[in-house]
């Protein structure tokens, strides 16, 4: 997937979590959309590079997007959530995603569970539908390359992983993907020491039958698409 044309800043703060304030390479100071709810723990510095995408909708209160991080360990991380649905997406369409290959129609935002949930897509094959929650991980450490979620504690990212497990001892197929929307990784793991509630969680729904998976992006100023299958290290 492409980006919109990606402009390069520095970042002066991140606040009231949807705010961010950069500097443009003139020293033009401005106000720009943050989209992503989490912490952003360690996928980001004041001062470190970012990439943001301007928009030209008059209705719009900010006039551009955070996009791409540079993260305090050099890498780059797609920070910007809502990416993640479509790369998945774009990566299913295609057959990118091996497990999840030969379905007769995707669907978007399902509603499902006794919890009132909505899971991101469902599959249609000809054994029945399989129902994928898509996680971004952006949350990488110093001198390791095993990527880790959530970035902060999360009851709705349990509450799914509880609605996968009873979907699959149900007997229908339920998958959790990661998007590992970081550069330099090469296996992900529960973030046990900042949420041990959805580690547990993890392991629980995966021992129930939920199909755990993990695939990491090509990311650059550019562009942003599947690119390989990761580990996912559940007992770390």
């Amino acid at each position: 997937m492409l980006f919109p044309v990606l402009e390069e800043a520095r970042l002066l703060r991140r606040y009231k979590r949807f705010l961010a304030d950069i500097e443009l390479p003139g020293g033009e100071q401005m106000t720009i959309h943050c989209p992503n709810t989490g912490s952003m723990f360690n996928c980001m510095r004041e001062g470190g590079k970012i990439w943001f995408s301007r928009s030209n909708d008059p209705k719009r209160k900010l006039p551009g997007t955070w996009e791409v991080s540079e993260t305090p360990q050099g890498r780059l991380a797609c920070v910007n959530t809502g990416r993640a649905n479509a790369v998945v997406e774009e990566a299913l369409r295609v057959g990118k995603i091996p497990e999840l290959a030969g379905f007769s129609a995707l669907k978007r935002e399902v509603a499902y569970g006794a919890e009132g949930s909505r899971v991101d897509f469902r599959l249609d094959f000809p054994t029945g539908p399989a129902y994928v929650e898509v996680k971004s991980v952006t949350l990488g450490f110093d001198g390791s390359p095993i990527a880790a979620f959530p970035d902060a504690v999360t009851q709705r990212g349990a509450k799914h992983l509880r609605e996968l497990a009873t979907l699959a001892r149900q007997g229908v197929r339920a998958v959790q993907l990661y998007c590992v929307n970081l550069s330099g990784v090469e296996g992900v793991r529960p973030a046990v020491e900042i949420d041990p509630a959805y580690a547990q969680a993890l392991r629980s729904a995966a021992a129930e039958g939920v199909e755990v998976l993990a695939y990491a992006v090509h990311l650059d100023a550019e562009q942003i698409y599947i690119d390989r299958k990761l580990p996912v290290l559940l007992d770390l």
